[in-house]
């Protein structure tokens, strides 16, 4: 079904299976020919988001929306703020009626998720892949998506590939593209991160998610992994369960073959008194 989102522009939301709610922003659809190719190269999965649908619909009645396809695909640059983030997910929980619903997300969905729990209590259960609960790097990401935004304005005459899936395909995206991103991180410069959130909550990290950018991102370090393992025994006294998959880096912690092992139990605990 489609739904109209925060800008007027609509997104495609996917239901399949029964039980508890769980909402995906992950495209339903595997990805196919030259982009796929790419997408391994990269290290990636182009059938990540059915595979994690796979995983989870026997037990759960999975919402699925490619989320961060579409904000590429129809840029939002001086809207794709959290506020809107959240009331996105909102209108595809309302249009697919999910009064109640638990939320996974990774990598810059994983903080929206947190955002969105911050926000409502319609939120059950909140799962985070690929980025820290506590001491996230809102600051460095500010400095990136703004050194990426730069160059899409006045892009590098001859770019070089970097090894990062990320700022590589940041050569490739648009001026409005990259300013969304801008527009994200300027709204989390100063987000209490010790807000408080009551519902069940997961972190998963690779423990070797960290990158540092060279001097086109003003030398700035992303570390992820670090953070969780500086918190982790703050987080679990707080309620977090916290897993550090030792080795992986961004993209090998995200693969379903990691995270489904981990989330399904989590979901199945968490939402157990849930009705769907």
């Amino acid at each position: 079904m489609l739904v109209r989102l925060h800008d007027g522009n609509t997104i495609e939301a996917t239901v399949e299976g029964d039980g508890p709610t769980v909402l995906l922003p992950v495209n339903p659809v595997p990805v196919e020919g030259a982009q796929a190719g790419e997408l391994r190269r990269w290290g990636a999965d182009p059938a990540l988001g059915r595979h994690l649908i796979d995983g989870l619909k026997g037990a759960f009645r999975v919402v699925a929306f490619d989320y961060e396809g579409h904000v590429l695909a129809v840029p939002k640059p001086d809207t794709l703020t959290a506020a809107n983030v959240a009331g996105d997910v909102l209108a595809v929980a309302d249009a697919t009626r999910s009064e109640r619903f638990a939320f996974y997300g990774y990598s810059w969905t994983a903080p929206s998720g947190l955002q969105l729990a911050a926000r409502t209590d319609r939120v059950t259960a909140l799962a985070m892949g690929g980025w820290p609960p506590l001491g996230a790097p809102y600051a460095g990401m500010l400095k990136i998506t703004t050194a990426a935004h730069a160059m899409a304005v006045d892009p590098p005459a001859e770019p070089q590939q970097t090894g990062d899936a990320w700022a590589d395909a940041e050569f490739t995206l648009s001026e409005a593209s990259t300013r969304q991103f801008v527009t994200l991180y300027e709204g989390l410069q100063d987000f209490d991160e010790r807000v408080r959130i009551t519902c069940p909550r997961l972190c998963i990290m690779g423990g070797a998610d960290s990158i540092t950018y060279d001097e086109r991102w003003g030398g700035t370090t992303i570390d992820l992994a670090g953070p969780v393992r500086e918190h982790r025994e703050e987080l679990e006294a707080a309620g977090w369960e916290v897993h550090l998959l030792e080795g992986l880096d961004h993209m090998g912690a995200m693969q379903a073959a990691q995270v489904v092992p981990l989330l399904k139990p989590f979901l199945g605990r968490a939402l157990s008194g849930e009705n769907g």
